[in-house]
């Protein structure tokens, strides 16, 4: 790996666990992916079907704090 690409992981590895999902997620949509738009999809009916099942009473709800805090303990 080039210094100058060893020297933005360090960089980066020293980034909240949050702010390092998103340089991922940043990094990993700036490829073209041709199966792209079908992942997608099938997360956006995955949230529906989510949503669905907590509109049903099937699936409890957490607070996105309670979550967070998780994250930031285990990154």
């Amino acid at each position: 790996m080039p210094k100058h690409a060893k020297r933005i992981l360090a960089d980066a590895l020293e980034l909240p666990p949050l702010e390092r999902a998103e340089l991922v997620e940043n990094l990993l949509s700036s490829f073209e992916f041709q199966s792209r738009k079908a992942i997608d999809a099938l997360w956006a009916q995955e949230a529906e079907d989510r949503i669905d099942a907590f509109e049903r009473g099937e699936m409890a709800g957490i607070p996105a704090r309670d979550v967070f805090e998780e994250i930031e303990k285990t990154g």
